[in-house]
């Protein structure tokens, strides 16, 4: 069964997003990433002295972009708001309007951000580079499209970006090169705590409301109690089987799992029983997310949030 996103992109759009291009005053405000300006022309290679429009569907590739574009680049990203459930992200004028403007466009892919192929059809443009995190990730988990939880796959889209940069403007590829090397670097304190956590806590029983963790929780070793269908009805949007129900109920009224890690972005009434069931019982609750919190970068973020399950594991 495909990963289907319940995400809407209205049939007007695509003329919207023309008529908008169609206006010379027409300017394209920040959609939640770094980089308010007008982005240059799409010519190829930008011109000296200005740098290279991206488009980033997810807000985490926005981050990784500009960490690995050395200052040439000027990124949007479109999902950002961490009080919106990414399931139910709605296709904008703006949007449109600032992919037909990139040169650069990263998208997840893996049947996760179908909105952003729509806006990539509604103004095609040979001269721009598109990259799908899941053509690259080199550790796929099935039925699981939750690509940058899992460290290797970020080492091998980095590696991507690079490469596409590097495509769009050759004239600094050493700097991008060099980028690549310190965020590679950067990632190191991610694994290593991955390695900790497993030495300490490996074989574990703990509960999930959704497959985004699955990434993380299997190089730790931690055991999964949680029905996978259960899991992956939640991260698609589904009501999960009632035997599913039953069944993650039940692990966490009769203390089963130490720890519940709660996708805080994809919440239904199924999943807020068992984050307040397990707070009832003093089960500790992990919080994570499908985009990237204010104030963080990638690094930063996956950090602390497998800080915070380590606390709860050591509790």
């Amino acid at each position: 069964m495909p990963f289907v996103r319940r995400t809407l992109f209205s049939p007007f759009l695509a003329c919207a997003v023309l008529v908008a291009l169609g206006l010379s005053a027409c300017r394209s405000p920040a959609l939640g990433g770094a980089g308010g300006a007008t982005p240059p022309a799409l010519s190829g290679v930008p011109p000296s002295g200005t740098t290279i429009a991206v488009v980033a569907a997810e807000n985490f590739y926005g981050d990784i972009v500009e960490q690995l574009g050395a200052g040439d680049v000027s990124v949007v990203s479109i999902l950002s708001d961490p009080n919106i459930d990414p399931h139910e992200y709605e296709s904008s004028v703006q949007s449109g309007v600032a992919v037909s403007r990139a040169q650069l466009v990263v998208e997840n892919g893996g049947d996760y951000d179908t909105w952003m192929d729509k806006l990539l059809s509604a103004s095609p443009n040979p001269n721009r580079v598109v990259l799908v995190a899941a053509s690259v990730a080199n550790h796929q988990l099935p039925d699981n499209p939750h690509f940058w939880y899992g460290v290797d796959n970020i080492h091998a889209i980095a590696q991507a970006i690079t490469g596409a940069l590097e495509k769009i403007d050759p004239s600094h590829r050493l700097a991008y090169e060099a980028a690549l090397v310190v965020f590679r670097q950067s990632l190191a304190p991610i694994q290593q705590k991955i390695n900790e956590l497993n030495v300490k806590y490996a074989g574990t029983p703990v509960g999930l409301t959704e497959t985004i963790f699955l990434y993380q929780s299997e190089p730790i070793g931690l055991k999964v109690l949680t029905p996978f269908e259960f899991e992956k009805a939640i991260a698609e949007g589904n009501d999960p089987p009632a035997d599913t129900v039953v069944t993650s109920d039940d692990q966490i009224t009769n203390h089963e799992v130490k720890v519940l890690i709660y996708n805080v972005q994809t919440v239904t009434p199924v999943t807020t029983n068992l984050q307040q069931e397990a707070s009832r019982l003093k089960i500790p609750v992990v919080p994570v997310s499908e985009t990237m919190p204010p104030g963080k970068n990638y690094q930063s973020w996956m950090l602390d949030q497998l800080n915070a399950l380590g606390q709860a594991l050591g509790g």
